[in-house]
């Protein structure tokens, strides 16, 4: 069987995707927490669609 190798989302470091890679799919403890650290402080973000403006006008008059 073929190992499957992924990109740690941090370093884009390989890693093997197995059992034994205790942090996976991060290369280590380091960039497990950067990332942990990056959603606490609200550095992701979802977007939100635009809104139409002509919409907000038509259902604040209803």
């Amino acid at each position: 069987m073929q190992q499957r190798i992924v990109n740690c989302p941090q370093c884009s470091k390989h890693v093997i995707w197995e059992p034994a890679s205790r942090f996976r799919p991060f290369c280590s403890e380091r960039c497990k927490t950067n990332d942990l650290s990056q959603w606490a402080q609200e550095s992701y973000r979802i977007p939100e669609p635009e809104k139409n403006l002509e919409d907000n006008k038509t259902n604040e008059s209803i």
